[in-house]
Protein backbone atom coordinates (compact mmCIF):
# COMPACT_ATOMS: atom_id res chain seq x y z
CA UNK A 1 0.00 0.00 0.00
CA UNK A 2 1.45 3.44 -1.21
CA UNK A 3 0.47 6.58 0.82
CA UNK A 4 1.06 10.19 0.79
CA UNK A 5 1.14 11.94 3.66
CA UNK A 6 0.12 15.78 2.86
CA UNK A 7 0.48 17.65 5.53
CA UNK A 8 3.16 16.31 7.86
CA UNK A 9 2.05 18.24 10.94
CA UNK A 10 1.56 16.62 14.60
CA UNK A 11 -0.92 14.10 13.63
CA UNK A 12 0.22 14.00 9.74
CA UNK A 13 3.80 12.66 10.83
CA UNK A 14 2.28 10.90 14.03
CA UNK A 15 -0.27 8.61 11.05
CA UNK A 16 2.70 8.35 8.78
CA UNK A 17 5.40 7.45 11.59
CA UNK A 18 2.58 4.61 12.73
CA UNK A 19 2.01 3.17 8.96
CA UNK A 20 5.55 2.82 8.03
CA UNK A 21 5.97 1.18 11.39
CA UNK A 22 3.29 -1.03 10.35
CA UNK A 23 5.02 -1.22 7.04
CA UNK A 24 3.08 0.63 4.49
CA UNK A 25 5.20 2.31 1.44
CA UNK A 26 4.85 5.84 3.41
CA UNK A 27 5.66 9.09 1.60
CA UNK A 28 5.96 12.56 3.87
CA UNK A 29 4.90 15.70 2.42
CA UNK A 30 6.28 18.72 4.68
CA UNK A 31 8.31 21.97 4.42
CA UNK A 32 10.65 24.28 6.30
CA UNK A 33 12.34 23.19 9.62
CA UNK A 34 10.12 20.32 9.90
CA UNK A 35 10.89 19.01 6.32
CA UNK A 36 14.78 19.53 7.28
CA UNK A 37 14.45 17.58 10.65
CA UNK A 38 12.40 14.41 9.21
CA UNK A 39 15.07 14.13 6.17
CA UNK A 40 18.03 13.99 8.65
CA UNK A 41 16.36 12.09 11.61
CA UNK A 42 13.02 11.05 10.18
CA UNK A 43 10.17 11.30 12.57
CA UNK A 44 10.74 10.59 15.79
CA UNK A 45 7.51 10.07 18.37
CA UNK A 46 7.37 10.21 21.97
CA UNK A 47 4.49 8.50 23.59
CA UNK A 48 3.59 7.30 26.75
CA UNK A 49 2.52 3.72 24.77
CA UNK A 50 6.41 4.01 23.69
CA UNK A 51 8.77 6.06 21.86
CA UNK A 52 9.63 4.87 18.40
CA UNK A 53 11.76 6.36 15.10
CA UNK A 54 10.48 6.21 11.42
CA UNK A 55 12.56 6.91 8.62
CA UNK A 56 9.81 7.27 5.80
CA UNK A 57 10.78 9.17 2.54
CA UNK A 58 10.10 12.80 3.19
CA UNK A 59 9.87 15.52 0.55
CA UNK A 60 8.23 18.46 -0.53
CA UNK A 61 7.37 18.16 -4.08
CA UNK A 62 4.87 15.18 -4.70
CA UNK A 63 5.48 14.91 -8.06
CA UNK A 64 8.64 12.93 -6.54
CA UNK A 65 5.96 10.69 -5.15
CA UNK A 66 3.15 10.44 -7.88
CA UNK A 67 0.48 8.13 -7.89
CA UNK A 68 -0.24 6.65 -4.45
CA UNK A 69 -3.32 4.48 -3.03
CA UNK A 70 -4.34 6.59 -0.29
CA UNK A 71 -3.85 10.63 0.76
CA UNK A 72 -3.68 11.05 3.96
CA UNK A 73 -4.84 14.82 4.69
CA UNK A 74 -2.67 16.33 7.65
CA UNK A 75 -2.90 19.91 6.43
CA UNK A 76 -5.90 22.15 8.63
CA UNK A 77 -9.45 22.09 6.80
CA UNK A 78 -8.72 25.80 5.43
CA UNK A 79 -5.87 24.85 3.45
CA UNK A 80 -7.97 22.30 1.65
CA UNK A 81 -9.14 24.69 -1.51
CA UNK A 82 -5.63 25.63 -1.90
CA UNK A 83 -3.97 22.05 -1.95
CA UNK A 84 -4.70 21.21 -5.74
CA UNK A 85 -0.88 21.70 -6.94
CA UNK A 86 -0.02 19.52 -3.93
CA UNK A 87 -2.46 16.59 -4.48
CA UNK A 88 -2.93 16.25 -7.96
CA UNK A 89 0.57 14.35 -8.96
CA UNK A 90 -0.54 12.02 -6.03
CA UNK A 91 -4.10 10.88 -7.68
CA UNK A 92 -5.19 8.35 -10.00
CA UNK A 93 -8.38 7.05 -10.72
CA UNK A 94 -8.95 5.34 -7.47
CA UNK A 95 -6.83 7.54 -5.19
CA UNK A 96 -8.74 7.99 -1.74
CA UNK A 97 -8.61 10.94 0.12
CA UNK A 98 -8.50 10.18 4.31
CA UNK A 99 -9.66 13.39 4.90
CA UNK A 100 -8.50 13.78 8.94
CA UNK A 101 -9.97 17.20 9.53
CA UNK A 102 -11.84 18.79 12.69
CA UNK A 103 -15.26 19.78 12.31
CA UNK A 104 -18.05 18.94 9.62
CA UNK A 105 -16.46 17.80 5.95
CA UNK A 106 -17.05 19.24 2.55
CA UNK A 107 -18.42 16.12 2.03
CA UNK A 108 -21.22 15.85 4.50
CA UNK A 109 -24.24 15.76 2.59
CA UNK A 110 -22.88 13.77 -0.25
CA UNK A 111 -24.63 10.52 -0.65
CA UNK A 112 -26.13 11.63 2.68
CA UNK A 113 -30.18 10.73 1.43
CA UNK A 114 -33.05 12.62 3.03
CA UNK A 115 -33.61 15.90 1.76
CA UNK A 116 -30.73 17.46 1.87
CA UNK A 117 -28.81 14.84 -0.07
CA UNK A 118 -26.23 16.49 -2.13
CA UNK A 119 -26.24 20.05 -0.62
CA UNK A 120 -23.41 22.25 -0.60
CA UNK A 121 -22.42 24.25 2.80
CA UNK A 122 -20.67 27.59 2.04
CA UNK A 123 -19.11 27.76 5.42
CA UNK A 124 -16.97 24.83 4.20
CA UNK A 125 -16.83 24.57 0.67
CA UNK A 126 -17.48 28.34 -0.44
CA UNK A 127 -18.59 28.15 -4.47
CA UNK A 128 -17.46 24.71 -4.34
CA UNK A 129 -13.81 25.67 -4.30
CA UNK A 130 -12.72 22.18 -2.14
CA UNK A 131 -15.45 20.20 -4.07
CA UNK A 132 -13.43 20.77 -7.04
CA UNK A 133 -9.81 19.91 -5.57
CA UNK A 134 -11.19 17.07 -3.65
CA UNK A 135 -14.18 15.48 -5.56
CA UNK A 136 -16.69 13.95 -2.75
CA UNK A 137 -16.00 10.55 -4.50
CA UNK A 138 -12.50 9.80 -3.42
CA UNK A 139 -13.31 11.02 0.13
CA UNK A 140 -13.22 8.64 3.56
CA UNK A 141 -13.89 10.44 6.39
CA UNK A 142 -11.69 10.47 9.09
CA UNK A 143 -12.14 11.76 12.71
CA UNK A 144 -9.12 11.91 14.93
CA UNK A 145 -9.04 10.93 18.77
CA UNK A 146 -5.66 11.48 19.30
CA UNK A 147 -4.05 14.37 21.35
CA UNK A 148 -0.97 15.32 19.51
CA UNK A 149 1.68 18.32 19.30
CA UNK A 150 4.56 19.34 17.15
CA UNK A 151 7.38 19.38 20.39
CA UNK A 152 10.34 20.26 17.95
CA UNK A 153 10.89 20.01 14.02
CA UNK A 154 10.72 16.21 13.18
CA UNK A 155 9.25 15.69 16.86
CA UNK A 156 5.76 14.11 17.50
CA UNK A 157 4.63 14.33 21.17
CA UNK A 158 1.73 11.99 21.54
CA UNK A 159 -0.30 12.96 24.79
CA UNK A 160 -3.60 10.01 24.33
CA UNK A 161 -5.48 8.39 22.23
CA UNK A 162 -4.85 6.61 18.98
CA UNK A 163 -8.03 5.94 17.53
CA UNK A 164 -8.81 6.82 13.88
CA UNK A 165 -12.38 6.09 13.15
CA UNK A 166 -12.63 6.30 9.46
CA UNK A 167 -16.07 5.53 7.23
CA UNK A 168 -17.67 6.33 3.78
CA UNK A 169 -20.15 9.12 3.12
CA UNK A 170 -21.92 6.72 1.41
CA UNK A 171 -22.52 4.54 5.02
CA UNK A 172 -21.33 0.94 5.04
CA UNK A 173 -17.90 -0.66 4.51
CA UNK A 174 -15.94 -0.20 1.36
CA UNK A 175 -12.89 -2.53 0.66
CA UNK A 176 -10.83 0.66 0.37
CA UNK A 177 -11.80 1.22 4.03
CA UNK A 178 -11.04 -2.01 5.31
CA UNK A 179 -7.67 -1.80 3.97
CA UNK A 180 -6.73 1.40 5.61
CA UNK A 181 -7.84 0.20 8.62
CA UNK A 182 -5.78 -3.02 8.48
CA UNK A 183 -2.74 -0.58 7.52
CA UNK A 184 -3.67 1.88 10.76
CA UNK A 185 -3.78 -1.38 13.23
CA UNK A 186 -0.65 -3.12 11.78
CA UNK A 187 1.64 -0.07 12.53
CA UNK A 188 -0.49 0.26 16.31
CA UNK A 189 -3.20 2.40 16.03
CA UNK A 190 -7.08 1.92 16.27
CA UNK A 191 -8.94 2.34 13.25
CA UNK A 192 -12.43 1.08 13.62
CA UNK A 193 -14.79 1.51 10.24
CA UNK A 194 -17.97 2.69 11.64
CA UNK A 195 -21.16 2.37 9.29
CA UNK A 196 -22.29 5.75 9.31
CA UNK A 197 -19.29 8.35 10.16
CA UNK A 198 -21.76 11.53 10.51
CA UNK A 199 -22.61 10.17 13.95
CA UNK A 200 -18.53 10.11 15.24
CA UNK A 201 -17.91 13.58 13.65
CA UNK A 202 -21.02 15.09 15.59
CA UNK A 203 -19.30 13.51 18.90
CA UNK A 204 -16.17 14.85 18.01
CA UNK A 205 -17.50 18.29 17.47
CA UNK A 206 -19.39 18.69 20.79
CA UNK A 207 -15.93 19.45 22.02
CA UNK A 208 -14.28 21.09 18.94
CA UNK A 209 -16.91 23.36 18.50
CA UNK A 210 -16.43 24.72 21.91
CA UNK A 211 -13.15 24.15 23.27
CA UNK A 212 -11.10 24.70 19.97
CA UNK A 213 -12.96 28.56 20.21
CA UNK A 214 -12.88 28.73 23.81
CA UNK A 215 -8.87 28.35 24.18
CA UNK A 216 -7.50 30.35 21.82
CA UNK A 217 -10.13 32.98 23.67
CA UNK A 218 -8.34 32.29 27.11
CA UNK A 219 -5.32 30.61 26.40
CA UNK A 220 -6.20 27.66 27.93
CA UNK A 221 -6.15 23.95 28.42
CA UNK A 222 -8.42 21.55 28.61
CA UNK A 223 -8.40 20.89 31.97
CA UNK A 224 -8.28 24.67 32.50
CA UNK A 225 -11.76 25.50 30.54
CA UNK A 226 -13.21 22.09 32.39
CA UNK A 227 -12.81 22.62 35.57
CA UNK A 228 -13.22 26.61 35.80
CA UNK A 229 -16.63 27.35 36.56
CA UNK A 230 -18.19 30.12 34.45
CA UNK A 231 -16.51 29.13 31.41
CA UNK A 232 -17.46 25.43 31.58
CA UNK A 233 -20.92 26.63 31.93
CA UNK A 234 -20.30 27.99 28.55
CA UNK A 235 -19.12 24.78 27.35
CA UNK A 236 -21.58 22.97 28.31
CA UNK A 237 -24.52 25.48 26.91
CA UNK A 238 -22.10 24.96 23.46
CA UNK A 239 -22.52 21.08 23.47
CA UNK A 240 -25.95 21.43 24.07
CA UNK A 241 -26.46 23.62 21.19
CA UNK A 242 -24.68 21.77 18.86
CA UNK A 243 -26.32 18.79 20.03
CA UNK A 244 -29.72 20.24 19.04
CA UNK A 245 -28.46 20.87 15.15
CA UNK A 246 -27.00 17.18 15.06
CA UNK A 247 -30.58 15.50 16.65
CA UNK A 248 -32.23 17.75 14.19
CA UNK A 249 -30.27 16.06 11.04
CA UNK A 250 -31.01 12.99 12.61
CA UNK A 251 -28.05 12.02 14.20
CA UNK A 252 -28.48 10.39 17.55
CA UNK A 253 -25.14 10.33 19.24
CA UNK A 254 -25.30 8.33 22.34
CA UNK A 255 -23.00 10.25 24.21
CA UNK A 256 -24.15 12.79 27.34
CA UNK A 257 -22.90 16.70 27.27
CA UNK A 258 -21.43 15.33 31.20
CA UNK A 259 -19.29 12.84 29.45
CA UNK A 260 -18.01 14.73 27.01
CA UNK A 261 -16.90 17.36 29.77
CA UNK A 262 -15.54 14.82 31.73
CA UNK A 263 -12.96 13.25 28.98
CA UNK A 264 -11.76 16.83 27.91
CA UNK A 265 -11.08 17.17 31.64
CA UNK A 266 -9.51 13.53 32.02
CA UNK A 267 -7.03 14.91 28.88
CA UNK A 268 -5.20 17.43 31.45
CA UNK A 269 -3.33 20.21 30.28
CA UNK A 270 -2.97 19.37 26.78
CA UNK A 271 -3.75 22.45 24.74
CA UNK A 272 -6.42 22.08 21.44
CA UNK A 273 -4.82 22.34 17.85
CA UNK A 274 -6.39 25.93 17.89
CA UNK A 275 -4.51 27.88 20.34
CA UNK A 276 -1.36 25.81 19.38
CA UNK A 277 -2.44 27.39 15.70
CA UNK A 278 -2.67 30.86 17.32
CA UNK A 279 0.62 30.58 19.37
CA UNK A 280 2.13 29.80 16.42
CA UNK A 281 0.76 32.61 14.08
CA UNK A 282 -0.69 29.99 11.75
CA UNK A 283 -4.37 30.73 10.17
CA UNK A 284 -7.31 29.18 12.98
CA UNK A 285 -9.31 26.54 11.55
CA UNK A 286 -12.64 27.57 13.00
CA UNK A 287 -15.15 27.76 9.36
CA UNK A 288 -15.57 24.19 9.72
CA UNK A 289 -16.54 24.39 13.59
CA UNK A 290 -18.65 27.66 14.20
CA UNK A 291 -19.59 28.79 11.05
CA UNK A 292 -20.80 25.30 9.38
CA UNK A 293 -22.79 24.67 13.06
CA UNK A 294 -24.08 27.72 12.53
CA UNK A 295 -25.04 27.71 8.96
CA UNK A 296 -26.85 24.03 9.70
CA UNK A 297 -28.95 25.37 12.73
CA UNK A 298 -30.15 27.83 9.80
CA UNK A 299 -30.68 25.10 7.91
CA UNK A 300 -33.27 22.91 10.33
CA UNK A 301 -34.44 26.03 12.13
CA UNK A 302 -32.63 25.79 15.65
CA UNK A 303 -31.74 28.61 17.61
CA UNK A 304 -27.49 28.71 18.90
CA UNK A 305 -27.31 32.28 20.66
CA UNK A 306 -24.11 31.13 22.34
CA UNK A 307 -22.23 29.70 18.89
CA UNK A 308 -23.49 32.81 17.71
CA UNK A 309 -21.70 34.76 20.51
CA UNK A 310 -18.72 33.09 20.41
CA UNK A 311 -18.18 32.90 16.85
CA UNK A 312 -18.43 36.50 16.25
CA UNK A 313 -15.44 36.85 18.91
CA UNK A 314 -13.82 34.36 17.93
CA UNK A 315 -14.01 35.46 13.92
CA UNK A 316 -12.71 39.15 15.28
CA UNK A 317 -10.07 36.75 16.85
CA UNK A 318 -8.86 35.21 13.68
CA UNK A 319 -8.62 38.19 11.58
CA UNK A 320 -6.48 39.64 14.35
CA UNK A 321 -3.96 36.43 13.92
CA UNK A 322 -4.06 36.75 10.20
CA UNK A 323 -2.43 40.48 9.92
Amino acid sequence: MKVAILGAGAIGAYVGAALHRGGADVHLIARGANLAAMRRSGVRVLSPRGDFTAHAHVTDDPAEIGPVDYVFMGLKANSYAACGPLIEPLLHDTTAVVAAQNGIPWWYFHRHGGPHDGRRLESVDPDGAVSAVLAPERAIGCVVYAATELEAPGVVRHVEGTRFSIGEPARGASRRCLDFAEAMRAGGLKCPVEEDLRSDIWVKLLGNVSFNPISALVRATMRQMATHGGTRQVIETMMRETLAVAEALGCELGVSVERRLAGAERVGDHRPSTLQDLERGKPLELDVLLPAVIELAEITGVEVPTLRTVDALSDLLALGSAA
